[in-house]
């Protein structure tokens, strides 16, 4: 049967959902018409219709399409494919599936290729290309997101495939597959195929719940759902609500959230919310970005439920990162930065702190400035009080 297989889209208009891309007016169509398209990289959740926007394009443009996925790519394979298309008339398209799988040293190799037009680049990932790839590889690309599908419309559109091919299938099974497939078109279809054959000729939920055990609670497949979840996280741990923020990094693993992301995000959440106040907050991030990274789900639901518990029990300050916000707004409103003479590079005028029992008066500015308010909270009071007796100031 292979309905994944059968009722893959062939036309941009087959395409389901993505309408800010392949609509009438989306922006892949406009480059088409005029026989264009630029180097791109599409990255949005599994399912949604990345490698299938891709062959799509390569035969619009009536081009060869070749298929490397990053978890197995070498890059003599690649020199070989191009290889073979150095005298034709027409660059084909390398279509790489994973790209966030692509070392850093395989992303350098590809740049020069991406540069000189050997072939249309098209990429898919289910992360993030601004954390997954290098600025170099990113400024070559055009970035495009892609959106989980709305329940409603699958749906529709497996309610639709079913009755072209005569598939009985109860409704509530229909809503299950839904549920279960988490906006995933191809999973969804598979499902159906699955769960056909072990029905006795109309689908029910019970024969549905005999291949998926348990649908994903994603609540809804908006693309907002994932901003506001992590957004909800992030405050609950920023207002100290251990319960909460450890309720809503449950959903956020059993929606699949890729526990390097969470990592990220919690790595920013300990330098810009607790700073100084606690500085081992930021060694405990980092330790728990580098252990998720190596050893992926169930496990690292662990040490991300212990950096959550750290982080929302530890004092919060933001002096940091409000600091930076106010020097860096100095500089673009036009502050002139004179070095001081005695501070310049192999300056005999300098005075060496270490000579001085760890701390001399001397200017380090021409005009005096205060960027840095502590808020005197944990760690950040003892820090202060450290400044004051060395400065004498008590």
């Amino acid at each position: 049967m292979n309905l994944a297989q059968k009722y893959r889209p062939k036309k941009l208009e087959e395409v389901l959902a993505q309408e800010h891309l392949v609509g009438k007016s989306g922006v892949f169509r406009k480059f088409l018409q005029k026989n264009f398209f630029p180097h791109t990289l599409l990255f949005g959740p599994p399912g949604c219709g990345k490698t299938t926007i891709a062959r799509v394009i390569a035969k619009e443009l009536k081009k060869d399409f070749i298929e490397f996925n990053a978890t197995s790519i070498k890059i003599d394979e690649i020199r070989k494919a191009i290889k073979l298309y150095e005298k034709a008339l027409f660059k084909p398209v390398l279509f790489i599936d994973e790209v966030h799988r692509l070392s850093k040293n395989q992303q350098e190799v590809l740049l020069p290729f991406l540069e000189e037009g050997s072939f249309l680049f098209l990429g898919a990932s289910t992360q993030n290309p601004f954390y997954a790839l290098t600025a170099a590889f990113r400024s070559r690309v055009q970035l495009f997101e892609l959106f989980a599908i709305k329940q409603e419309t699958l749906q529709q559109h497996l309610a639709n495939i079913a009755q072209k091919e005569n598939i009985a299938i109860k409704n509530e099974a229909l809503e299950y597959i839904v549920q279960c497939s988490s906006g995933d078109v191809r999973a969804a279809l598979n499902l159906i195929e699955s769960s056909f054959y072990v029905s006795e000729g109309v689908i029910e939920k019970e024969d549905v719940e005999q291949i998926c055990k348990k649908a994903f609670v994603q609540g809804s497949s908006e693309s907002n759902e994932h901003y506001d979840v992590i957004s909800a996280f992030i405050k609950s741990i920023r207002g100290s609500d251990i319960d909460a923020a450890l309720i809503y990094l449950a959903k956020m693993i059993e929606n699949g959230e890729p526990p390097e992301f969470i990592a990220r995000r919690l790595a920013i959440l300990a330098s810009e919310d607790i700073g100084n106040a606690n500085p081992n907050a930021l060694n405990l991030a980092s330790s728990t970005l580098i252990i998720v990274k190596n050893i992926g789900y169930p496990e690292a639901r662990i040490p991300l439920a212990q950096l959550t518990i750290y982080l929302a029990s530890s004092p919060k300050s933001n002096s940091a990162y409000k600091a930076i916000n106010k020097a860096q707004k100095l500089i673009k409103d036009g502050l002139q930065v004179q070095v001081p003479s005695h501070l310049k590079n192999y300056s005999k005028a300098y005075l060496y702190p270490h000579d001085f029992g760890g701390y001399v008066e001397q200017k380090y500015l021409e005009k005096a400035l205060k960027v840095y308010e502590s808020s005197n909270i944990g760690f950040e009071k003892t820090l202060n009080d450290w400044l004051a007796k060395i400065k004498g100031e008590y």
